[in-house]
């Protein structure tokens, strides 16, 4: 009897030390950077139950402001370090996602925005603009070189329009071809939805 009290570990002690291994592993992931791809990982499991799909049953009740002249003079840095202006998208139906490799719902949904890209990229007057807040250009260049990503992405080479300014990332703004704002999302979303592709599509050729 008093062996088999010694073997057994007090549930206090069992307690400090799996908690004590759960904060290793998670100091390990920080330090090796890939906290963010985990809990985007898991992230990426809350989108498989559709709960976080694009809504396009309200769309239509977006009535969103309109970008001003001011507004499409927002410059943007291409990865070789070429400048272009918002105003270079006017007149096509523009997805913007606003998002950073550090942050794990904007790693957790690239993959429908990638899906949607493959999906209508190729269709006339809809243009995709990805606009990395990474504070250092390579993290972002290497997060979508590992990917294996195809869209188009950017860096902010001037300040932000109030219009693209939001306390959440990442966050998803949909530009009519008339530079109307018909569509916010802040937070995740699952974009890769056949609906969601067809409501653009259908948005560009109007």
């Amino acid at each position: 009897m008093n062996s088999t009290n010694e073997n057994k570990t007090p549930g206090w002690k069992r307690g400090l030390i799996e908690w004590g291994i759960i904060f290793a592993i998670g100091a390990i992931l920080y330090a090796t950077g890939w906290h963010t791809e985990v809990l985007g990982t898991l992230q990426r499991g809350m989108l498989w139950t559709g709960l976080f799909d694009a809504d396009t049953s309200k769309i239509e009740n977006i009535d969103g402001p309109m970008l001003s002249d001011s507004d499409y003079r927002f410059t943007m840095e291409t990865v070789d370090g070429k400048t272009l202006l918002l105003n270079d998208f006017q007149g096509d139906v523009v997805f913007v996602n606003v998002w950073a490799s550090w942050c794990p719902p904007c790693v957790a949904e690239m993959p429908t925005i990638e899906t949607l890209y493959e999906n209508v990229g190729s269709q006339d007057n809809i243009r995709f603009i990805l606009l990395s807040m990474d504070e250092k250009h390579q993290k972002a260049v290497d997060f979508m070189e590992r990917k294996d990503f195809a869209m188009p992405y950017y860096f902010p080479a001037s300040p932000l329009p109030d219009q693209f300014r939001s306390q959440y990332l990442p966050t998803t703004y949909i530009i009519s071809k008339e530079g109307q704002i018909v569509y916010k999302k802040e937070g995740i979303a699952d974009y890769s939805s056949t609906n969601f592709a067809q409501w653009l599509i259908e948005l560009a050729q109007k």
